[in-house]
This record gives structure tokens, C-alpha cells and sequence, in this order.
């Protein structure tokens, strides 16, 4: 067996990731992880699927009405959950399969336990409250793992129509951001263009405009950018109530603190969840009306 550190498993960790995991997950499941890549020879593909039958149990103790065994059992599968991953960078023993078990996993277990919760409790109460918010937390978690990848899509083409309008000379904001993702985006951009004044020549360096495709939104909201670095400085995601979140809130805290609990942490929960689904949709189409201005702008620079 490897002789493995936790510092070696600290450098798997990605490098931004949900708060939920950050700060309540990872200090326990980068242990585990280094007991497992030391003392076994367990696959990645066999973490994904000790975690979908850990779920398994964690729905079939919410079916019996047993919340907090299943609020453990759940919080337990999604710590195996994020020891997969790590154990596949440190040992390169990922599989292309093991992305899409990994994903369809997560949505299994998700339905299961929410499934598992509301027919039981409906079951021993008769409470269609429960059914209702189950079927819900359903719909939420599918609409949040299908609009990421239709966002994505969005994006891509408004990169797409920007470099066919400016025909490739400039360099998204992300795309900076990317390379110092804690620093502000003034600052980034000007570090940015130093290094290409440092490596090419002055017209070279025109060419490689940053472009924001975020103006607008920075401008209506110009503390995000000082509250992104904040986050990314603690490994953090600006989107702080992701499906994990969301998740956690309905599988692991309602389910603590009872029955009663339940349906309100879910809608809230679930509420929160949509608003930050919004919130992207809403950036997304931002960036997409600043094509036509940022070219126009462009082309008068080239004049």
C-alpha cells in the first residue's frame, strides 16, 4: 500500500467547491480517504457504489420513519461520495464510467431518500404535505442538474458569437479570473495585460482586450466581485446554495430536528435553491445582450 500524507490528499480537494463540503464534509472524508488509499485497494467506482448503497439504507430509514438514522446515513453517503474523486486524482485510477456513475448515483439517491421520506411519513400519517414536498425536492434537484449543462450550452454559444464578431482577439474576464481566481477583476485585468506587454509587443497586446461579459451585472451589484474573492480565498463557490446545499438542508438538517421540520427546511431550502438558479439564468442572459455593445465597442478601438 501507498505510503500516502493527508497532504497529498489535501492537494486532491478541488479547488473550489460547495461550503457544505468545504467546511462540513471535507475535514472527515479527506481522513477517510487517507485510510482507505493506505490501508486498501478499493476503486473509485467502488466508493460510488458503497455510497449509493449507504443512500440506499439512508432511504429505507426514512421510509421506517427512523429521520435520524437516515439524516446520518445520508450525511455518510455523500462523505464516501466525495472521497471517489479524491481517491481517483491521487492514484490516477479514474474511469470515464465512473463520471457517469458517480453522477446518476447522486440523482438515485437523492430520489430514493425524498421518495423513501414522503411516502413513508404519508404511509403512517396520511400527511400529503410530505408527498407534495417530496415530489418537489424531485423536480428541484432534476431542474438544477439539467439547467447547469443548458447554461453551459448558453454560454459556449455566446463565446461562439463574440469570437466570430471580433474574430478572436480578446480574452473573456472568466478567462482571467480563471488563472487568479483571488484576485478582483480590475486587478486581474491589469495583471493580465502587464504579462502580455511583458511577453509580446504593444499590438499584440491590443488585440488581447479583456472583455467582461459580466458589465452589466457588476455594475448593478459591485460588491459581487469583492464577495466572489472572499469565497475563493476559502475555497468556496460564489453559489452558495447548490444542489449539495439544497441536499443537506432536506436529507440531513430538517430530518434532525424532526418531522415538523421537514416540510418547511424543504421549501425554503428548495426556495433558496431556485433563486440562485435564477440568478444565474440571469447572468447568462446579461452576458448574452452584451455581445452586440462589446463588439460594437471593439470594432471602434480597431478603427
Amino acid at each position: 500500500m501507498g505510503g500516502f500524507t493527508l497532504d497529498d490528499i489535501l492537494a486532491t480537494r478541488k479547488p473550489r467547491d460547495s461550503w457544505w463540503t468545504v467546511f462540513m464534509v471535507d475535514p472527515l472524508a479527506c481522513r477517510l480517504a487517507l485510510l482507505v488509499a493506505n490501508h486498501t485497494s478499493i476503486t473509485p467506482n467502488g466508493l460510488t457504489r458503497l455510497s449509493m448503497l449507504i443512500g440506499f439504507a439512508s432511504a429505507a430509514a426514512f421510509t421506517e420513519g427512523m429521520l435520524v438514522a437516515g439524516a446520518v446515513l445520508f450525511y455518510l453517503s455523500f462523505t464516501v461520495d466525495c472521497m471517489d474523486g479524491k481517491i481517483a486524482r491521487l492514484k490516477g485510477t479514474g474511469t470515464p464510467f465512473g463520471l457517469w456513475l458517480d453522477y446518476v448515483g447522486d440523482r438515485v439517491r437523492v430520489v430514493c431518500c425524498a421518495f423513501g421520506w414522503g411516502f413513508g411519513e404519508y404511509t403512517r400519517t396520511g400527511d400529503t404535505d410530505v408527498v407534495l414536498a417530496a415530489v418537489g425536492v424531485v423536480v428541484l434537484d432534476l431542474f438544477r442538474y439539467i439547467n447547469g449543462p443548458q447554461l453551459k450550452r448558453v454560454k459556449d454559444a455566446t463565446r461562439a458569437l463574440l469570437e466570430a464578431r471580433l474574430e478572436g482577439q480578446f480574452v473573456l474576464a472568466e478567462s482571467v479570473l480563471r488563472s487568479r481566481p483571488r484576485t478582483e477583476l480590475g486587478q486581474a485585468a491589469a495583471e493580465f495585460g502587464q504579462t502580455v506587454a511583458d511577453d509580446t509587443d504593444d499590438t499584440d497586446r491590443t488585440d488581447r482586450t479583456v472583455v467582461d461579459l459580466q458589465k452589466a451585472f457588476h455594475a448593478r451589484f459591485p460588491w459581487y466581485d469583492r464577495f466572489r474573492v472572499f469565497l475563493t480565498r476559502h475555497r468556496v463557490r460564489t453559489h452558495v446554495v447548490s444542489g449539495i446545499e439544497f441536499h443537506a438542508a432536506v436529507f440531513v438538517v430538517g430530518p434532525l430536528f424532526g418531522l415538523r421540520a421537514m416540510v418547511p427546511v424543504a421549501a425554503v431550502s428548495g426556495a433558496l435553491l431556485l433563486a440562485f438558479e435564477m440568478s444565474l439564468v440571469y447572468r447568462v442572459w446579461l452576458a448574452s445582450r452584451q455581445v452586440p455593445s462589446t463588439a460594437a465597442e471593439r470594432e471602434k478601438v480597431l478603427v
